[in-house]
């Protein structure tokens, strides 16, 4: 040693040790004392280009939000020592950190090539591909795993689990009894991570399909179970696998005597008993009700399956028999006259309310809402403080096709009991559909975290239900790109939710939850199946192929209101111009407060910061409305939402017209003809559908329209559009939605038959099937818009008829209504108060 200097020598020994301390600073999160420790190795000239110093320090920035920075580092660390398993790992964790899972596969296994036997890299690996559901290659990096730590239990449970997801069950059963056999277990000894072993193994030997073998392996280690009721509801099932039925029902009575209320058991028990008869079905669920008579579920299951003569029979006695009781309730307060069935008792006052609360739902679900309301004002006046009254008479209004009277109701309903977050939800919710946004904002702002905005809080909850209404109200008023923020917000949701998986793999393996753990993961193979995805999904889709047929752009909206001021007169125009000028000072207004309400945040997020400055990863991508609007490829955006629904919601034959949409506009002709062919499998009658096959062939290359029509003659029978639409219209004749689409074809193919289309379509008969508020308001809608030709006075009449079906709802009000209606509740300036505004 007399040869080395002091400074070298002193170097070698101490560079181990910071990297050392630099690596716990990371695994500790202590990312300010890592960076200290990288900043004394690399203000040596000697290690200022240390890899594996540099990817260290890169990997550290990364975690407080420098990610820029920590790239550069990381690269550079990487260049300078290839053959470093460090610099190939934190780059495979940079990667992940991004969400670039296949590109962080690729670097743990070059990391892999320098160190094969690196167990935090080799767990790090299979992470990632249970995350990205690469299964086989998940089971041999769990076998090198089990190689590598035969002793660790987790390396046998994971090794299990990858047969069990690759649905070798036999195989992972015998993984399991293996790993139990090493464990030494008193029969008498109760553990509850055994217990889990046992049970998960049980759920194996079941979807094997091995249900002897299930049921003598769940009576031998019956004992050592912790989770009785999960026993003998196992024991149920297999019992009836196995048609041991009187065993069985032994086993449900049991059950049902746990807990009368469960609706599962009851369901086993008619599997058990196979009743021959609904009589003797009926007879199951009467000797439940004697022994448990306050039981609600033996009461309710019958009313499934039992009929009567008729369900309109059944509707009509019982409307006879509950308006009896309220006329008699209201001249004796009794059920009969003189009281002859009931002891001549009188009954409370609220007897009577209750009645006429079931009535105005009984009529409300029947469509009858003006009697509904007659009942639920009588209710109301008698009890003005009841809020299950005002709950009803705005579900009526909203029933009746009158959102915003709907939206009034739901507010006095809030109104006296305003700590009630149900109501308080309700009326947020009513108020969304009809547009009332802002109003809902404030709504819900009564139970959000205060110094934040209420829209800010509900995101940072997953408050998906909120979001996907806005993304619905802001649509219909046109404003895109509100809308499709909210469409991106709820699909981040879902992208968080699917991340968060990573806190589980290892953790249901350490605690034993398998069976837990294994549902999770098939809950999140299928979790954009969820409502909120599909209509956040649908929502999006819909605005993007509107985008791509009508591009927006920043002087669009001028133009749009220059080309419409040209019709006007000069009294008229000086009116709009003074109401824009209003309209661009109240955005003006509301701009100014929105960015100091955001100038706030900011600064409580930058204290935030401050206080914790271990804090991880860096802020999100901001979701611009003005910049999701201008979106250069539309088509491309929408296949991202289209994909999760083809794989998940193949069923809804929305999902494969939605994706012919998409193809046509794409010239992607076979997969447009794939999505027709799916869509006629589920419903060959769907009146979008038909549209989309006549509308399909125009405008396309000879050779795809002959092709298309070859395939459409195969499929339907017939390649003449005009005689293909009338036969469509002679099958569907009684169905309103039937014949709109059949007169929409009948003029986009003949422009003469415009008046036979309209006069088609305004037919109201009784006769006619779907008569709804809904399709009749779609007609409408249709004869204004001129997809049917020039028909005003058809127009007005329909309009006139359908009000006098449908008195409260609002498409079907006569010209100025809401003018009306404003001034009467004085939200309307005269010209005056204009006059005096603009001065």
């Amino acid at each position: 040693y007399a040869n080395w200097q002091l400074p070298r020598f002193y170097l070698l020994l101490t560079v181990p040790k910071l990297c050392f301390f630099r690596q716990r600073c990371y695994e500790h999160k202590q990312y300010r004392n890592g960076l200290k420790f990288c900043k004394q190795i690399l203000s040596n000239p000697k290690f200022a280009e240390h890899g594996e110093t540099l990817a260290m320090k890169g990997l550290t920035l990364n975690c407080l939000g420098k990610k820029e920075e920590a790239y550069e580092l990381v690269r550079r660390g990487l260049r300078n020592d290839l053959r470093s398993h460090v610099c190939w790992h934190v780059y495979g964790l940079l990667q992940r950190s991004d969400k670039k899972y296949e590109e962080a596969i690729k670097c743990y296994r070059n990391a892999l090539k320098w160190d094969k036997d690196n167990l935090q890299i080799l767990r790090d690996l299979s992470l990632l591909q249970i995350q990205m559901r690469d299964l086989e290659g998940y089971r041999e990096t769990r076998y090198q795993l089990l190689q590598l730590r035969p002793a660790q239990r987790a390396s046998w449970i994971g090794y299990a689990i990858a047969y069990h997801l690759l649905e070798d069950y036999e195989m992972a059963a015998k993984i399991i009894e293996e790993f139990r056999k090493t464990q030494q277990m008193s029969p008498d000894k109760v553990d509850y991570e055994y217990s889990e072993l046992l049970l998960y193994q049980n759920q194996v030997l079941r979807e094997a399909g091995l249900y002897k073998e299930a049921l003598e392996h769940l009576s031998s280690y019956e004992k050592q179970i912790c989770d009785k009721l999960a026993v003998e509801e196992t024991r149920g099932e297999l019992l009836l696998k196995l048609e041991r039925l009187e065993e069985a029902t032994q086993v449900y009575h049991r059950l049902q005597e746990r807990n009368p209320e469960n609706w599962s058991y009851y369901h086993g028990l008619e599997n058990a008993l196979k009743p021959s008869s609904v009589e003797e079905r009926h007879k199951i669920y009467e000797e439940v009700w004697e022994k448990f008579p306050k039981g609600l579920v033996p009461r309710r299951l019958p009313l499934s399956f039992l009929t009567g003569n008729s369900q309109k029979a059944s509707s009509k006695v019982a409307q006879e028999l509950v308006v009896g009781y309220e006329t008699c309730l209201r001249s004796c307060r009794m059920f009969s006259p003189n009281g002859e069935k009931y002891d001549g008792k009188e009954e409370p006052p609220t007897t009577l309310l209750w009645v006429q609360y079931f009535l105005a739902q009984h009529y409300d679900m029947i469509g009858q809402q003006t009697l509904a309301l007659e009942y639920i004002n009588a209710a109301i006046e008698s009890t003005p403080t009841l809020i299950e009254l005002f709950l009803v008479k705005a579900k009526i209004y909203k029933h009746a096709g009158n959102i915003k009277e709907a939206a009034q109701w739901m507010d006095e309903a809030q109104a006296l009991d305003t700590a009630d977050r149900f109501i308080n939800s309700k009326c947020a919710k009513y108020m969304l559909k009809a547009g009332m946004i802002k109003e809902a904002e404030e709504m819900c702002s009564k139970f959000t975290r205060e110094g934040t905005s209420a829209v800010e809080n509900l995101n940072e909850m997953q408050c998906m239900w909120f979001q996907t209404e806005c993304a619905l109200a802001y649509k219909a008023m046109n404003k895109f790109g509100e809308a499709l923020k909210k469409c991106h917000e709820i699909e981040r949701h879902f992208v968080e939710i699917t991340d968060d998986q990573f806190d589980f793999h290892t953790y249901c393996m350490r605690k034993m939850t398998l069976r837990s753990y294994v549902d999770l993961l098939k809950l999140e193979d299928v979790l954009r199946m969820h409502p909120f995805y599909c209509k956040a999904a649908t929502t999006a889709i819909q605005i993007y192929l509107s985008l791509h047929d009508n591009p927006q752009t920043d002087d669009s909206k001028e133009l749009q209101a220059d080309t419409s001021e040209t019709n006007l007169s000069d009294k008229e125009l000086k009116k709009l111009r003074n109401k824009q000028r209003r309209a661009q000072k109240k955005a003006q207004l509301e701009e100014e407060k929105k960015n100091a309400e955001k100038e706030k945040q900011l600064k409580n997020q930058k204290k935030k910061k401050d206080d914790d400055d271990e804090e991880i990863g860096g802020p999100k991508e901001e979701l611009i409305p003005d910049k999701l609007v201008k979106v250069e490829n539309p088509l491309e955006e929408a296949i991202k939402f289209l994909m999760p629904l083809k794989q998940l919601v193949k069923e809804k034959i929305d999902t494969h017209l939605l994706a012919f949409e998409i193809y046509f506009r794409k010239e992607k002709y076979l997969l447009m003809l794939q999505s027709l062919k799916r869509a006629l499998a589920i419903n060959p009658d769907h009146p979008w559908l038909h549209h989309l096959v006549l509308t399909s062939t125009k405008d396309l290359p000879e050779v795809v329209r002959t092709v298309l029509k070859q395939e459409i003659t195969r499929l339907f029978g017939d390649s003449n559009a005009k005689s293909f639409n009338q036969a469509y219209l002679a099958k569907h004749s009684n169905s309103i939605p039937h014949r709109l689409a059949a007169a929409k074809m009948m003029v986009y193919l003949d422009s003469s038959t415009e008046t036979k289309a309209a006069e088609m379509v305004i037919a109201l008969d009784e006769e006619l099937k779907n008569r709804t508020i809904k399709n009749c308001t779609e007609v409408l809608e249709c004869l204004r818009s001129g997809v049917l030709g020039d028909c005003k006075e058809q127009t007005e009449s329909y309009r006139a008829e359908c009000h006098k079906l449908y008195p409260y709802t609002l498409a079907f009000m006569p010209p100025g209504y809401e003018e009306s209606t404003k001034i009467a509740n004085g939200d309307v300036s005269t010209e005056t108060e204009e006059l005096a505004n603009e001065m």
